[in-house]
């Protein structure tokens, strides 16, 4: 019995729509609606073939770096260039979708803090 497709791949399939703020062959970007920082973007993969980024690091290297670069290119134009790049991986850790994404942070936040919330 197979999973049933993440928000994730919902949302690249066009199933949910959203406000793109960047896209690549490969890699898409949108707001977080449940942002826990002032600026809170998702960078995620338009493929669902690795869970976390550990798993992408480990069978796609070029696309990691993809997906940095798309964050730091957003993170310019967001926040001046300063952000944090979280991805969490394990469901204790906070991951809560398991297709592999990454979350720019950015907007004063403080040292000590996961997100400035």
């Amino acid at each position: 019995m197979s999973e049933a497709p993440s928000v994730f791949s919902r949302i690249v399939s066009g199933e949910i729509p959203t406000t793109l703020l960047a896209e690549t062959d490969r890699v898409i970007a949108f707001a977080d609606i449940a942002p826990q920082a002032p600026v809170h973007l998702l960078v995620v993969p338009k493929t669902a073939e690795y869970r976390d980024v550990v798993e992408l690091a480990a069978g796609d290297p070029s696309l990691l770096a993809e997906v940095v670069e798309v964050a730091s290119s957003l993170a310019k134009e967001h926040t001046g260039g300063e952000f944090r790049l979280v991805f969490n991986t394990g469901e204790s850790a906070g991951q809560t979708v398991f297709h592999v994404h990454a979350h720019v942070l950015g907007g004063s936040l403080q040292e000590g803090t996961l997100g400035g919330a």
